[in-house]
C-alpha cells in the first residue's frame, strides 16, 4: 500500500467544482462562535458538493484568516450567504420549498440512520454551547440526531456536520 499523490486523486479544480451539480442540501450555521468550526464546515461542504452554507448571527464570514486556516480554499468553491437573524434565513428557505431540519437532540428527533430525507433539505447546526435555539427548533419541520454511546452528550459542530453530510451523500450517491 502507498499513499496517493495529489495528482493521482484526479480532483477537479475550483472552477469546475463551483459550476458543478450540487446536492440539494443547505447547511445553516446558527451562531457558530468558532471560526475554525466554520472553516471546517466549508471544507466538508466542498467535499460533498453541498449547495450552500447560510451563516447566521455571530457566525464569522469569509474572508477571514481563521476561517481560511481550516477551510483551505473551500470558501472559494462553496456558495454562502449571511443573515443576521437565523429565523429570517429559515423563513427564506421555507419560502424556497426547503424542509428545515434541526440537527439537535429533542423529544421528537429521529436517529440519523432512520430519517427519510425530503427532496430539498436545510440542516440547522447550532451554537457550540447552546445548540440550536428553541425559536429555531419551533420553526423546523423535523429534528435528527446522531446516535452516541459515550458519556458526553454532544459532538463538535464541525464533526457533526461532517457525519450528517457524509450520511446524506452516501444515501444519494450509492
Amino acid at each position: 500500500m502507498r499513499k496517493l499523490s495529489i495528482s493521482e486523486l484526479n480532483r477537479p479544480d475550483a472552477a469546475i467544482v463551483r459550476n458543478s451539480a450540487k446536492l440539494p442540501i443547505v447547511l445553516v450555521l446558527d451562531n457558530i462562535r468558532s471560526l475554525s468550526n466554520i472553516g471546517s464546515v466549508f471544507r466538508t461542504a466542498d467535499a460533498f458538493r453541498v449547495e450552500r452554507i447560510v451563516l447566521c448571527g455571530i457566525s464569522g464570514q469569509p474572508p477571514h484568516r481563521e476561517i481560511h486556516k481550516t477551510a483551505l480554499g473551500a470558501t472559494e468553491t462553496v456558495a454562502w450567504t449571511y443573515y443576521e437573524n437565523v429565523l429570517d434565513a429559515v423563513k427564506m428557505l421555507k419560502q424556497s420549498d426547503y424542509s428545515i431540519i434541526a440537527v439537535e437532540q429533542t423529544d421528537k428527533s429521529q436517529l440519523l440512520q432512520n430519517f427519510v430525507w425530503p427532496e430539498r433539505t436545510a440542516l440547522v447546526f447550532g451554537n457550540e454551547v447552546d445548540g440550536v435555539s428553541e425559536d429555531v427548533i419551533n420553526s423546523c419541520n423535523d429534528a435528527i440526531e446522531i446516535p452516541q454511546s459515550g458519556s458526553k452528550h454532544s459532538l463538535n459542530v464541525a464533526v457533526c456536520a461532517g457525519i450528517v453530510c457524509w450520511h446524506y451523500y452516501h444515501l444519494i450517491i450509492k
